[in-house]
């Protein structure tokens, strides 16, 4: 099988009065993705930040509080995604949620196949609004390539993937698809995330997909304001759109991108594009092999 569909969210956070209410929201935009045949559901980052809406004034409006209030519910979070992911028989990247393990408060972006949780993602490099004013840590650095059977796929979490280190590494361990789930403020931010995902895309020749959150949520005060849009991103070679845009949704508009993807396509290109940049990438990162990269400097 060399195709899968996927659909990404353009997610709004919004307001609770409960758990319950959350779950049955999460399960109509699980249902609307899988009667579209969507196979993968790419959930942004720290989209389960619209949990705290449930909680007291003094929890929402503590960043240091809510983080160990959301780090209680990661059960029961888990198994509401664990459930939904049986029951429509798709997999799911939940949307990411800050959780405190051996003492340190770390990014988590669950996934969930048909048949149970099937592992995680952490983010590796923080923002500083992260690192500055909420104290999410930088994550041990260890990568995850998740196995489907229609392909591989590892997770760049939004400022992971404007670096080219770890998509290189998941696909130099058989990825071809790239998912970034993000959460972005302004277009400034928005358009850092997907420059990168359409760079990670070109250097693996590969897949990438941006998720994001949109709109305002006033009584949040981590994710009050949103700008975003998804996106489906490859590299622009043979048989692949000349710019390497996929698919992209109007900014702002909440709801579903859904598109088919083949694998085979990257595979070809891979094998006999126009150029090698997945090739090329790894002789540079070797430093080139045998070939020694000199410096000269001139004075004009």
């Amino acid at each position: 099988m060399h195709q899968v569909t996927i659909a990404s969210a353009q997610y709004p956070i919004t307001e609770h009065p409960d758990f319950t209410s959350w779950q049955d929201h999460t399960e109509k935009w699980v249902a609307d993705a899988a009667i579209r045949s969507a196979e993968l559901l790419l959930f942004p980052e720290y989209g389960a930040m619209e949990l705290v809406s449930i909680f007291d004034a003094g929890i929402r409006n503590d960043l240091s509080r809510q983080i160990h209030a959301l780090n209680d519910l990661k059960g029961d979070f888990c198994d509401t995604f664990d459930a939904l992911a049986r029951k429509y028989r798709v997999t799911i990247v939940a949307p990411s949620i800050p959780v405190v393990e051996d003492g340190r408060k770390l990014n988590r972006a669950f996934v969930f196949s048909p048949d149970g949780m099937a592992g995680y993602q952490d983010k590796f490099f923080m923002t500083r609004f992260e690192n500055e004013h909420w104290g999410i840590e930088s994550a041990p650095k260890q990568l995850t390539v998740f196995e489907a059977p229609w392909g591989k796929f590892g997770i760049q979490i939004c400022y992971d993937v404007e670096f080219p280190l770890g998509a290189q590494k998941l696909c130099e361990a058989g990825a071809n698809l790239i998912l970034a789930p993000s959460c972005t403020e302004t277009i400034r931010g928005a358009t850092r995330v997907h420059v990168g995902a359409r760079a990670r895309a070109l250097e693996n020749q590969a897949y990438a997909v941006v998720s994001q959150t949109v709109g305002e949520a006033a009584w949040s005060p981590a994710v009050d304001i949103n700008y975003g849009f998804a996106a489906f991103y490859t590299t622009p070679d043979k048989d692949m759109p000349e710019e390497g845009i996929i698919a992209t949704k109007t900014p702002q508009e909440a709801g579903w991108l859904i598109q088919t993807i083949d694998f085979s396509l990257t595979d070809e290109v891979r094998r006999d594009g126009h150029v090698f940049n997945f090739k090329d990438q790894a002789r540079m990162m070797l430093g080139l092999a045998d070939e020694s990269v000199s410096i000269v400097f001139k004075t004009l």
